[in-house]
C-alpha cells in the first residue's frame, strides 16, 4: 500500500497543541473554499497522480489536526479514514489505546461506537425492510407492536421513530432503577411520551430502543441476529459485533473508568442502559472497525451495493439520506443532516459536518469519540475512531476536532477541484 494511503501521524508534523490551533488550521484549510470557480484550467496530469496528489494534501491537514488533538487530550488514541466511492485516500492513527502503556490504534481495532449503532443496524434493517414491502413508514407502531400502548401512542408511525419527533422523551435513567435486563426492558418499552407526534425533534435513546423492538417483531429474529446476516456478513466486516468475545479484549480500545462496573470498561458496551439489557440494543453497543466502517460507507457512496453485493436500493439509500423536513429539522430517516439557520428543531451538526458539507451530506456521531460522516455531491467520507471518554465522559474536546476535520477536508476538496476543473473521477 502506498505512503499517501497509510501512515501514522507524527508528533514532528504537529503544528500546536491547543484548540484554538486546530480551528486556525481549519480556516487555513477552508480558505479555498470561497474562492470562485476557475472559468478555464489546464486539463492536469493523470486522473490518478491527482487523486494522489489530493491524498497527500487531505492527509498533511488531517494528521496535523488529529495530532494536535490528542496532544490536547482529546483522547488518548484516535484512527481516522477519509475516502471517496473508490476507497481509501488517507488513513493513519495517532496516540495510543489507553493513556497507560498500551498498544497503538490500527484499522483493525475494535471500537464502542456508541449511537453510530443506530445508523449502522437498525436504520439499515428498517431500510431493508421497507424495500421488502414488510414495514411501512407511515404505518402505526402499535400495527407491529400491539402492546405498546399509552396515551398518544396510536399515532407514532415508524417515520415518527427514524426521524426522532415521536414524543418520546430523549433519556431516562433507567439503570439506576434496576440492573434486571427484562425489568429495564419493559420500562423502556412503555415510556410515556412528553409530547404529541410529530410535535417537535427530540434526539431520543428510547425512540430507537422501540424501533429496535418492531425490527425484530418483523424480521423475526434478534436485533444482532439480523444485523449479521443482512448487513456483517454480506458486506465482509470481519470485526463489526455486538458483545465481542473475551479473546478479543487486547484489540478493544478501553472506554470510561466505572466504579459501579469494576473499574475500567472494556470490551463491553459504555453505554449503561444497553450494557444491562446484555448488550445488545438499538441504540448503542455495536463494536466495529476502521477498515469495516470504510466499507459501510463506500457502500453508502456507491449507492448500497459493494463488491458485487447489494445491501439497499440506490433509490432506498436516497430515500433514507435526505431531509425529512428541511424547514424544521436536520434528521433523515436514522441519519443526520448538515443543519441552517431556518430550521426549528436540530441537534448540531457542524460536530461532524463542519461548514463545508453538502446539502446531500449525512452522518452521525457515537458518545464514545465515533463519528462518521459522508457527502455524495462532494465525493467523501471521514470516518473517526476514538475513546474520547476514556478514562472519563467530561471531556468535550471532541466537537472542535470533528469540525476542524470536516472544514480541511472539504476545504481541500473544493480548491483542488477549483483548480482541476476536470475532477476526480470515481
Amino acid at each position: 500500500m502506498s505512503a499517501w494511503r497509510r501512515a501514522t501521524f507524527s508528533c514532528e508534523r504537529m503544528a500546536t497543541s491547543s484548540m484554538q490551533g486546530i480551528c486556525a488550521l481549519a480556516l487555513l484549510a477552508c480558505s479555498g473554499a470561497a474562492a470562485p470557480e476557475a472559468r478555464t484550467a489546464p486539463a492536469g496530469p493523470a486522473p490518478e497522480f491527482r487523486r494522489g496528489q489530493l491524498a497527500r494534501a487531505i492527509g498533511d491537514t488531517a494528521a496535523t489536526i488529529v495530532s494536535a488533538a490528542q496532544r490536547d487530550s482529546a483522547f488518548p488514541g484516535a484512527y481516522l479514514v477519509i475516502g471517496d466511492s473508490r476507497g481509501v485516500l488517507f488513513t493513519g492513527s495517532v496516540g495510543r489505546l489507553d493513556w497507560a502503556a498500551s498498544p497503538e490504534p490500527t484499522d483493525e481495532t475494535l471500537w464502542d461506537l456508541a449511537s453510530l449503532t443506530k445508523v449502522i443496524v437498525p436504520t439499515t434493517l428498517a431500510a431493508q425492510l421497507t424495500e421488502q414491502n414488510a414495514l411501512d413508514l407511515d404505518s402505526p407502531v402499535q400495527r407491529y407492536l400491539p402492546g405498546w400502548t399509552g396515551p398518544g401512542k396510536d399515532r407514532v408511525t415508524i417515520r415518527h421513530l427514524l426521524t426522532h419527533t415521536s414524543g418520546l422523551p430523549a433519556f431516562r435513567p433507567y439503570d439506576q432503577q434496576t440492573k434486571d435486563p427484562d425489568s429495564l426492558a419493559s420500562l423502556l418499552f412503555n415510556t410515556e411520551l412528553e409530547r404529541a407526534p410529530g410535535e417537535r425533534m427530540v434526539y431520543s435513546d428510547i425512540g430507537a430502543f422501540v424501533l429496535g423492538r418492531v425490527i425484530e417483531r418483523v424480521g423475526g429474529e434478534r436485533l444482532d441476529i439480523l444485523a449479521e446476516t443482512r448487513i456483517f456478513r454480506p458486506l465482509r466486516l470481519r470485526h463489526t459485533m455486538f458483545r465481542p468475545p473475551t479473546h478479543l479484549r487486547s484489540r478493544i480500545a478501553p472506554t470510561e473508568i466505572d466504579t459501579l462496573r469494576g473499574g475500567l470498561v472494556r470490551g463491553v458496551v459504555h453505554d449503561e442502559r444497553a450494557y444491562y439489557l446484555g448488550g445488545v440494543a438499538a441504540h448503542a453497543g455495536l463494536f466495529g472497525s476502521a477498515s469495516d466502517l470504510t466499507r459501510f460507507a463506500v457502500m453508502m457512496l456507491r449507492g448500497g451495493a459493494l463488491d458485487g453485493v447489494r445491501i439497499l436500493h440506490e433509490e432506498t439509500v436516497a430515500r433514507f439520506t435526505r431531509y425529512a423536513d428541511s424547514s424544521t429539522t436536520n434528521r433523515a430517516l436514522g441519519w443526520q443532516k448538515p443543519e441552517h439557520d431556518g430550521m426549528r428543531d436540530r441537534v448540531p451538526s457542524s460536530a461532524w459536518a463542519g461548514s463545508g458539507m453538502t446539502s446531500s451530506a449525512f452522518g452521525h456521531t457515537g458518545f464514545t469519540g465515533t463519528s462518521i460522516a459522508i457527502d455524495p455531491a462532494l465525493d467523501v467520507f471521514i470516518i473517526l475512531l476514538s475513546n474520547r471518554v476514556n478514562p472519563t465522559r467530561n471531556n468535550p474536546r471532541i466537537t472542535p476536532v470533528r469540525r476542524a476535520l470536516a472544514d480541511a477536508v472539504t476545504g481541500v476538496l473544493r480548491e483542488f477541484r477549483t483548480t482541476n476543473i476536470n475532477g476526480l473521477p470515481r
